[in-house]
This record gives structure tokens, sequence and C-alpha cells, in this order.
């Protein structure tokens, strides 16, 4: 794909749930002074409600000012095809970055998107779609991207309703069950998403992405299993955003943050 809109794509990024990613050059339109922005493209996304639900998940993102949310920069259709617009992030993703990251600087990713998911829910959103890969890399810091957008363009598109067999390892097995997802159910995001940040494993090993509905039985069907290559702590606390019970894990996104970083702390000094 050679661009969309009036967007002149350079690299290819990535895929990251229903959508790709491509590094393309600014339009003047814009008014920035970023030679580059990423663009994420939804393809086939052409039922008029879906588009309209997209639209409305991004405007709410777009309204929550935070310095750990990415920056919006533009949204639309060309044709069959939707995008939107956002800051370049140079570093990659939690899942890909682009040098080695240390521990420290992953356990700082992490709690940043904690702080952007915060700022979501004093906004009265809720995410639904943390991953690493949706924790990206800038210059200055992490930040989260990517509001749930995978089940707004498309309710149907997995057994799950909320994206691609991948992103099940990191749904609250309750919002697996049918439940409205809530700020405690990003708190179960970030805690698998902590976990896998920190061991490279997930929390039900490695699920099986071309069968969702088994991956979907094995994470309704046996609790989570922690690597024992975490520290005490980091166990503890990843334990806790898993806690079956909602009321169990983490008050708030900025408390599971501020643990974090509390950890973090050590892990600089170790």
């Amino acid at each position: 794909m050679d661009g969309v809109a009036d967007y002149s794509f350079v690299e290819f990024l990535g895929t990251a749930g229903h959508g790709s990613r491509y590094l393309a050059r600014t339009p003047a339109r814009l008014g920035i002074t970023a030679p580059m922005v990423a663009v994420k493209v939804f393809s086939g996304a052409t039922d008029e409600d879906a588009l309209r639900r997209a639209t409305r998940e991004l405007r709410a993102f777009a309204a929550v000012s935070s310095p750990f949310l990415v920056t919006l920069l533009d949204a639309g259709r060309d044709g069959p095809t939707f995008f939107y617009a956002m800051e370049h992030c140079a570093g990659g993703s939690l899942e890909s970055p682009t040098h080695r990251l240390t521990r420290g600087e992953r356990l700082l990713a992490v709690a940043r998107a904690a702080r952007g998911a915060h700022a979501l829910h004093l906004a009265g959103l809720v995410h639904r779609g943390i991953n690493p890969g949706n924790i990206l890399l800038a210059d200055d810091g992490a930040r989260l991207a990517d509001l749930g957008l995978a089940q707004a363009l498309d309710p149907s598109a997995s057994v799950t309703g909320l994206g691609p067999a991948t992103s099940v390892e990191y749904l609250d097995p309750g919002v697996l069950a049918g439940e409205v997802a809530t700020p405690a159910s990003d708190i179960w995001s970030l805690g698998v998403t902590l976990h896998r940040a920190l061991t490279g494993t997930g929390v039900h090993g490695e699920l099986p992405v071309h069968d969702p509905l088994l991956a979907v039985r094995r994470v309704l069907g046996q609790p989570p299993k922690l690597s024992e290559s975490l520290t005490d702590d980091e166990a503890n606390l990843v334990r806790r955003c898993l806690a079956p019970e909602p009321e169990r894990r983490p008050g708030s996104a900025l408390e599971l943050a501020e643990e974090i970083e509390l950890i973090q702390g050590f892990a600089q000094v170790r």
C-alpha cells in the first residue's frame, strides 16, 4: 500500500489489531512541524454504523489531554478504507521496540500506560484493548494508543467481539464471559501486559492464535500462572491485577502506575 488520502507512506511499521500501521509524510494541511506521522489503516471497514462508532471512539480519545496518551491528528475515510493519523513514536512499541529495553524501561513504559489509562478513566472511558502493541515508545516516554477501535469497527470480527484472537490473552475473563468492560478490566490488561513485558511469556502460556475458541476456553478454564522469573514484588503486583474479583485489584490505574514506579526505582538501583 503506497498511501491513503493525502498521506504518502514511507515505511510499513507493522500490524496491530485489525489495522496496519505506516510511517507517512505529514500533509501540509495538518499544520504541524513534525515531518512524519504514523497512520493506522483499517481496510474493508465499509459499514456506516461501524465508521460512526470508530469516529466517536477517536473523538472521545482525542478529547482527553494527557502526556501519557498518543496525540491523534486526523481521521477519515478513503473509499472502503478507514484511517487515522497520530504522532509518530520513533521507538516502536513495547511489543516491538526499535532497541533493547532494560527491565527498568519496560516497567516505566507500563507505568506510563497505566497513567494514560487513568486519564481515560477519569474522562469516563475504558480502553478495552491494552496490550504491548498499543504502548508506543516516544523519545520522551511511552504513550498509550488505540482506544478500543477493533470492537468499534467490527464487533463480530472474532468470537470475543473485541478483536483478533491475539488479543484474548489481555482480556479480563469477565469481559470474555460477556460482562461490561470497566476500569478494573483495563487493570487486568495492564497486569498481563506487565507480565509479558518482564518475562516474554503470557500468563496462560502461548495461546493458539489460529484457534480463538480454544484460546478463550483456556483463558476461562484455567487460572493464570506467573513466571518464576518475576521478583516477589513484581509477582505480587501482577497477581493483584489478575484477581478474579475486580474489587481486589489495585483501586485505580494511577495506583497501579505508582506501585510499578516504586518497583522500577528498585530496578534502576539493582
